[in-house]
């Protein structure tokens, strides 16, 4: 093949001097495209090791590389890579090409491509597309997501925002720490015990964050999360997710429904009517609950206790009164001759100042629970992940707007005019 051409791919690949594309192979059966580069005669280069300039080559090993498929074609990066004995500090090491990091077998910009389908696409489908085992996907993930997570700076986290979301079916689960105002996920470890508090503070600390200056925790009422924020982040006004007590009040509407439908028949089949949102009823449902509210249902009762509670939360304009609504609240629920709603009441009022302080700090887990979602999404995608820090790999890339990872290669730098 000519010079040109060699000029032409060299530039393509995106070497310079000394750097240079010598020879091109091309397959069509093989669908498969063979770049031979080269550095020029007599070049020297930097020292791996000290960094001294200007060190005469000791020897060269052969290396082959993956990179960008060339249209439809498979393409790889061949070179006799130098090693420099250094006249400095006499040490002999790989000088570092510039196409590809230390030790991968991959160019950087196909592992750029790789990162940027993996954000939208499960890993084994991006392996079968580039024509690459799911491992080695795995291992350019873990790499380019670790070193992107050191760089993260944690200094200005002041409210957190925790929960918890299954890893696999079963009793398996990780946390995950989410900055509430910048809406990113900060921290994710597996289980959810007051441990893993622990760990998010002290990664915290290796972001450049103090665990003490956070001064608001947005929490269920785990009694592990709820002592581990006591313990661990100390300044942290703890404020309990009205999502949360919402879940736990619509538990106690189901109970006294289970218990009730036993002797009232009517009542089969209209689980999801008690338990779905007042303000998002169909013309049907809104027509089947005010017939059952005629009947004077126990369950129809738990409903309405339960809805008192949920104008409370999303109605009260400040602290003050929503505590004076929610004592009016306590007090019919704990005489309401509804055991469910009786142990709930004393729930909430064991959990008292951190209901109001939602009031105050107006925090909520409803961004937590979108990534929780996202995480979720992607880990059906995939049909679930063999390991638990495969998906706290993917969590971080999918949720952790990280600024430090490679861009796409196809990545446009220029606007359209009037953008």
């Amino acid at each position: 093949m000519s010079t040109d051409h060699h000029a032409l791919f060299t530039a393509a690949l995106g070497l310079s001097a000394p750097w240079e594309v010598s020879d091109i192979r091309f397959d069509a059966e093989a669908r498969r495209i063979d770049f031979d580069v080269t550095f020029a005669s007599g070049s020297r280069f930097a020292c791996p090791a000290c960094g001294a300039e200007g060190q005469p080559v000791h020897d060269t090993r052969e290396r082959t590389w993956q990179h960008l498929h060339f249209f439809e074609h498979q393409a790889f990066i061949h070179a006799a890579v130098p090693r420099v004995r250094c006249q400095d500090c006499g040490k002999t090491a790989q000088v570092e090409v510039p196409w590809a990091r230390p030790g991968s077998g991959f160019s950087q910009l196909f592992e750029a491509m790789a990162i940027t389908l993996c954000r939208e696409m499960p890993v084994r489908q991006v392996a079968a597309l580039l024509g690459v085992g799911d491992d080695a996907l795995w291992r350019i993930l873990d790499h380019y997501v670790g070193a992107a997570r050191a760089e993260e700076d944690y200094s200005e986290v002041r409210a957190v925002g925790i929960d918890e979301t299954a890893a696999r079916r079963g009793q398996d689960y990780i946390t995950i720490f989410q900055d509430l105002d910048e809406q990113r996920l900060l921290f994710a470890c597996p289980g959810r015990s007051q441990a893993t508090v622990a760990r998010f503070a002290e990664d915290l600390r290796q972001h450049g964050g103090d665990p003490a200056s956070i001064d608001a925790a947005c929490i269920d009422m785990s009694k592990a999360y709820i002592a581990g924020v006591q313990r661990h982040l100390p300044q942290a006004a703890i404020t309990f997710d009205a999502f949360h007590l919402v879940k736990l009040a619509n538990e106690a509407v189901d109970e006294v429904r289970r218990a009730e439908v036993r002797s009232e028949s009517v009542l089969k089949g209209t689980r999801w009517l008690w338990l779905k949102d007042a303000y998002r009823f169909s013309i049907r449902q809104i027509t089947e609950l005010h017939h059952l509210s005629r009947m004077r249902l126990k369950t129809g009762r738990a409903w309405r206790i339960k809805e008192m509670l949920r104008d409370i939360l999303t109605r009260s304009r400040d602290r003050d009164e929503a505590e004076q609504a929610l004592k009016k609240w306590y007090s019919w629920a704990r005489r309401c001759h509804l055991e469910p709603f009786k142990r709930f009441a004393l729930t909430v009022k064991a959990h008292w100042e951190g209901i109001l302080n939602r009031f105050d700090s107006r925090l909520s887990n409803g961004a937590v629970e979108g990534m929780n979602a996202q995480i979720q999404a992607a880990k059906a995608r995939a049909r679930g992940f063999r390991r638990v820090e495969n998906l706290i790999t993917v969590s971080y890339l999918v949720c952790g707007k990280l600024s430090h990872l490679p861009a796409s290669p196809y990545r446009t730098t220029s606007r359209a005019a009037g953008a």
